[in-house]
């Protein structure tokens, strides 16, 4: 493999770099990150993705945002992580674990596609948190779920999660775009969060159904997020609004949630491979 190699990949809509610090010439630097997720100065997407050695799993990834900052956990990002594990032969197990910000995680891959490539691949997303101390959210409550929080002129009530990540759901009877892409900011940075949140609109269908629309903390807008689909199935279960197995459909598409009576979340969906290259010398000259 050459050194620098990049994948790109999404999983729904969601895109993702994928490279490898060991086989790489560079620093992994706030400015490489803005400047490579930027779709006119880099090669655009919605994240990276970077393979690094772990000592308590087989694997381990760090995931950064547009913005640089550092994630603890995506479901869409672990998928194409994996897939990149599977498709160039890091690993040719179909099960294995996966070390993250956001705790350890267990993978397999479900069905392989007509090149022998993953396609369909589960991971365990660990345990829905709803203990408000360790979302975190600043309240003196033990929880914060159906709590009414003023966000510019509208109140909304809000359902706070960790999934390894921070989550703010709210229920509505419909889902509006320009609703979330003129709140979601103001949500995700409100004073009550102090390491910002994920944010979801959610619209139940039945109890094995949901819509959702996603603002994706240092992210923004985006059409699907796999945390986000288990923070939203976790809230549902809670509060008596869906079953255990529920499908969550988004812009990009859907997954499959299962959530189990101790709160272990399981995640499956595809993922697919869109391009693959080498980062150019010239633009690594452009970082500062």
């Amino acid at each position: 493999m050459d050194k620098n190699f990049f994948v790109k990949s999404h999983g729904l809509g969601n895109d993702y770099i994928v490279i490898d610090s060991e086989n790489i010439t560079f620093e992994i630097t706030q400015d490489f990150i803005k400047k490579i997720c930027d779709v006119h100065y880099g090669i655009g997407s919605d994240g990276i993705l970077v393979k690094y050695p772990s000592s308590v799993a087989d694997f381990k990834l760090r995931i950064f945002n547009p913005d640089g900052s550092e994630a603890e956990k995506s479901g869409n990002g672990l998928r194409i992580f994996c897939k990149f594990l599977y498709d160039y032969g890091y690993t040719n197990k179909e099960e294995f674990t996966v070390e993250t910000k956001g705790g350890l995680v267990r993978a397999k891959i479900e069905e392989k596609n007509k090149f022998g490539k993953a396609k369909v691949i589960t991971v365990d997303m660990g345990k829905a948190i709803f203990e408000a101390s360790k979302i975190p959210v600043k309240t003196d409550k033990k929880e914060f779920l159906g709590e009414k929080v003023k966000v510019g002129d509208k109140e909304y009530e809000v359902n706070c999660v960790s999934v390894g990540n921070p989550h703010c759901v709210i229920i509505k009877k419909e889902l509006n775009e320009e609703e979330i892409k003129t709140y979601g900011s103001l949500i995700e940075n409100h004073p009550l969060f102090p390491n910002r949140i994920n944010v979801q609109f959610v619209k139940p269908i039945s109890e094995d159904q949901a819509e959702i629309l996603i603002w994706e903390r240092g992210a923004g807008f985006t059409y699907a997020s796999g945390s986000s689909s288990c923070a939203v199935a976790s809230v549902l279960v809670k509060k008596g609004l869906a079953k255990n197995d529920i499908t969550i459909k988004m812009i990009g598409g859907e997954l499959k949630i299962t959530v189990d009576k101790d709160w272990n979340i399981r995640m499956t969906g595809e993922v697919q491979e869109i391009c693959r290259g080498i980062i150019s010398e010239e633009f690594l000259e452009s970082i500062k």
